[in-house]
């Protein structure tokens, strides 16, 4: 028998938490980015072809809750299977 006294209540993350995953979310993309443009055929001298990284999954060190409340904010966009992107505005 489940007690709903003793369910986890969800807790709305901080803004300095949520400050703190956008900044790695952030890094994480850059990264995915450079690791993706520096591979062999995507040089200056290949045609120059840019990276079409726009999603990523978001780092595992912050909940779910996080990201759905960056979501809400509008600062990530949800691109399906569990990836996100950074918004336009």
């Amino acid at each position: 028998m489940s007690d709903a006294r003793n369910a986890p209540v969800p807790e709305t993350p901080s803004p300095e938490e949520l400050r703190r995953a956008m900044k790695a979310f952030k890094k994480r993309l850059k990264l995915a980015r450079l690791d993706d443009e520096s591979r062999l055929g995507k040089g200056p001298l290949s045609g120059g072809a840019k990276g079409g990284i726009v999603a990523i999954l978001p780092p595992p060190q912050y909940p779910r809750a996080v990201w759905d409340a960056l979501v809400e904010q509008g600062k990530l966009r949800r691109a399906g299977h569990g990836l996100y992107e950074l918004t336009d505005g």
